[in-house]
């Protein structure tokens, strides 16, 4: 069994400055993101020894720790190459066009992005993401790291909206943050993103 590895940054932790803070990276990244990964793995192994003893008293639990791990791990993924420090701007091409559709342009898919990431209730994360189903662009909320998001959308931009994202720098004020974020957005990887993600065939 493989386990979940965590990812290199693709830049080095001052790059994104004064944007975002090379001391928020780094902790975020060899801490918080670590913990994510080992979470998961840790997870996997007491799954296996549930399976070995026949003993599902605390699957409720496991399920739930699995998700919340891999899902942190995947989002945070994105999250690191989601930034760059050439980043900033607009998209362009097939991303800019359906946003175009789906919105009603690249102001109103910004606000309504900010909008969420600042309001999410306690913890958890703002994205765009792809919803097969219709073909579409959304807005999603993310709870935690897993919940209050559709089945089968895939994640293309995503903001971590949890207060070690940005604490020691924008301190309270989460939309200072979120408005210095879209100044280091790497669109390539975005429409990258968009790009796979329309070539899967939807669940239903």
């Amino acid at each position: 069994m493989t386990p979940y590895t965590l990812p290199e940054l693709p830049y080095s932790p001052g790059a994104l400055e004064p944007h975002y803070s090379g001391e928020i990276v780094a902790l975020h990244h060899d801490k918080h993101h670590a913990a994510y990964v080992k979470g998961a793995n840790d997870t996997l192994e007491l799954l296996a020894a549930a399976r070995e003893a026949g003993d599902y008293s605390q699957i409720n639990m496991l399920s739930r720790s699995y998700a919340f791990h891999l899902s942190g791990h995947v989002l945070h993924s994105i999250f690191w190459t989601n930034m760059s420090p050439d980043g900033g701007g607009r998209p362009e091409g097939e991303l800019s066009a359906a946003i175009e559709e789906h919105f009603g342009g690249f102001d109103q898919m910004q606000a309504q992005l900010t909008a969420a990431t600042v309001n999410v209730q306690g913890i958890g994360w703002g994205a765009l993401a792809w919803e097969p189903v219709s073909g579409r662009l959304v807005v999603e909320q993310v709870h935690d790291h897993q919940g209050n998001v559709g089945a089968g959308s895939v994640p293309l931009l995503v903001i971590d909206s949890w207060e070690h994202a940005y604490y020691l720098q924008y301190k309270n004020v989460k939309a200072d943050f979120v408005k210095a974020f879209w100044n280091i957005v790497n669109w390539p990887d975005v429409a990258r993103r968009f790009a796979e993600a329309q070539q899967v065939p939807p669940s239903v």
